[in-house]
């Protein structure tokens, strides 16, 4: 079994260039199936995800030459099925874009139920409220999503809670429907924007991605492209950020959108670190423990769940007593028995957690119990006084192109090792 081994305490020093949005790119590849021709995509993050998305497209017939490990070329015009093999898809959230983009296009679709990382109920009612409204009649059953359609039409769609899966879904369904679809209480994630920009880039009419509402405007047909960049990733830029702080390092981020960092970048200025914007890149350093803050995830442009557990680690070793309330998922708060091994003094009940900061960390086997929580494992590795081994890192390759030579590249000693179960 491969872990992740990290020797502490690491000052992080020196420059990290962040790679494409997972977040993004996992919207983006199935949405080239609305193309019925050739998609130049450039700047995707290399991640298990990603390898595991380009599987289930060639399974339903797309021809995939890559350029680099980060630029390939989807080609769509001899698309066999719209069944998406059950053992593939069943492993992934984001493998139900695959639902608004095939439906789209072929008016049917057939997906597993998606999985995901374990941090809470995450039902896909809003998307088949949307596929419904669109015209579609869709059917769960015997762990199977089966979405047909005679044709979609534009019509009103309004979510109930602020989804992002499901605004994208609706975009992607609503791409190539007769008439103008307006979508209310969208999400409004860098993400979201990205897709629709892709989308708008290949013929289609979206306007307000990134608001409340927003418009899409049926086109019969999108055109091929000559080349789309996916955004840097947000989450793998804030990652770095935190952990150069929870170092007491100096690190410029490269290939950021600081705007995307925005409520990162404030909570890490009140708890005491140092941070300077430029225009595509981040510095930060800090020299001391971190001040306490308090936080509450909300939906963009508020914290973002994402961030929370690496915060969490960083504030570990705080001056005093933080509050995180966890208003997105449920269930976020289970690495902590993970932290607590390694000395934390961390509680939680229901959606809140207490953090009392503690001199210091000492390492410890722990487990990534999801994708982000792996990243703050990795985080309190370098915090900690001795060795730190991660297992489960399966988890953490899902979101996170090289993270171990990123990490050495920044002096940490991080290395991955064999053990066994």
């Amino acid at each position: 079994m491969k872990t992740i081994v990290v020797n502490g305490p690491c000052r992080l020093q020196g420059e990290v260039t962040v790679s494409g949005a997972k977040n993004a790119a996992v919207a983006i590849l199935p949405a080239t199936l609305l193309v019925n021709g050739k998609c130049h995509l450039e700047n995707v993050p290399n991640i298990s995800d990603i390898r595991a998305y380009i599987q289930i497209l060639e399974s339903l017939g797309s021809k995939i030459e890559y350029i680099t490990d980060n630029e390939l070329i989807i080609d769509n015009s001899n698309i066999k099925t719209t069944k998406a093999p059950y053992d593939l898809t069943s492993k992934f959230r984001a493998s139900y874009y695959l639902l608004g983009a095939l439906l789209g296009r072929f008016g049917t679709a057939q997906i597993s139920l998606p999985g995901g990382c374990n941090i809470g109920a995450r039902p896909i009612d809003q998307h088949i409220r949307a596929f419904e409204a669109l015209g579609s009649n869709v059917i769960v059953k015997h762990g199977n999503v089966y979405a047909n359609s005679k044709g979609l039409k534009a019509a009103p769609i309004f979510f109930d809670v602020v989804t992002v899966g499901a605004t994208i879904n609706a975009i992607l369904a609503a791409t190539l429907a007769e008439g103008v679809t307006v979508i209310e209480n969208c999400a409004k994630e860098p993400h979201v924007v990205d897709v629709a920009n892709f989308l708008n880039s290949v013929g289609a009419k979206i306007k307000g991605a990134g608001t409340d509402v927003i418009r899409v405007t049926g086109v019969k047909a999108l055109k091929q492209t000559s080349s789309y960049a996916v955004i840097p990733d947000q989450i793998e830029a804030g990652t770095f950020m935190v952990a150069a702080a929870a170092t007491r390092g100096d690190v410029l981020i490269k290939n950021c959108i600081p705007r995307h960092l925005e409520p990162i970048t404030a909570k890490l200025t009140q708890s005491g670190a140092i941070v300077e914007e430029f225009e595509d890149s981040i510095r930060v350093s800090m020299d001391s423990r971190p001040s306490p803050v308090n936080i509450k995830t909300l939906p963009y442009p508020g914290f973002p769940t994402d961030m929370q557990p690496q915060f969490a680690t960083y504030l570990a070793l705080s001056t005093g007593s933080s509050m995180i309330v966890e208003n997105i998922w449920e269930s976020r708060f289970q690495y902590t028995a993970e932290l607590i091994k390694m000395g934390a003094k961390i509680s939680y009940h229901d959606r809140t957690a207490m953090i009392t900061g503690v001199s210091e960390l000492y390492g410890s086997p722990v487990t990534s119990l999801d994708l982000r929580a792996g990243a703050a494992m990795i985080i309190a590795g370098l915090m900690a006084n001795g060795y730190t081994e991660i297992q489960d890192i399966k988890h953490i390759e899902r979101g996170y192109e090289n993270i171990v030579e990123k990490f050495k590249q920044l002096g940490a000693d991080i290395s991955y090792s064999e053990s066994e179960e």
